[in-house]
């Protein structure tokens, strides 16, 4: 399918996955900085963001959603949604999106409520989708992944105390040498 997308111009493949939950306040997350910080010696927190990805292998280009809810089915599908309609106009030929996903509970074919919003998506935008997902325990294959890996060495020992914080943070790093658009969410 990849192969196939490469060589086609109406076909674009997005890699798509959620990050861990990260814990905002005053907690050491190990790591290195240059800035001499003090952390709290017990992680008691209030809050948390969950950073979202939408990753264009083809121009190396990320979109950055950060969700202070749980990421639902439905989450997904409107992250989804608002990135095609921000972009549809930069994508004049496509036709087709090719959705790689790895085995997420939220986003899996037999979830109805994902499969439901998508073929609504389908319908709505007049769009073909193919979802593709990563087998099991093979997840490291998503190109999003790497993002993620990236955006943790970035922050890496810094507090991460606020959504300010974090987004700031996610929107001056870069993957490829290319920032990622982030919009807060939820």
């Amino acid at each position: 399918m990849h192969q196939e997308c490469e060589a086609d111009e109406s076909i674009l493949r997005i890699s798509i996955d959620a990050k861990d939950k990260v814990r905002l306040g005053k907690l050491s997350r190990g790591g290195s900085s240059r800035v001499e910080t003090k952390a709290l010696d017990h992680d008691f927190y209030d809050e948390t963001i969950t950073p979202f990805g939408l990753f264009l292998p083809e121009n190396n280009q990320t979109y950055l959603y950060m969700n202070e809810t749980f990421t639902s089915s439905d989450f997904i599908v409107d992250c989804i949604e608002d990135f095609w309609k921000s972009n549809k106009d930069t994508f004049p030929k496509v036709k087709k999106l090719l959705l790689n996903f790895d085995n997420g509970g939220e986003n899996s074919s037999r979830r109805t409520q994902f499969m439901k919003r998508i073929v609504d998506f389908v319908e709505k935008e007049k769009i073909e989708i193919d979802l593709a997902y990563y087998p099991p325990y093979h997840s490291k294959y998503n190109p999003v992944e790497r993002v993620w890996g990236v955006l943790e060495k970035h922050w890496n020992g810094t507090l991460l105390d606020s959504i300010s914080k974090v987004m700031g943070f996610a929107k001056s790093m870069t993957y490829n040498g290319v920032s990622p658009i982030c919009q807060a969410c939820g």
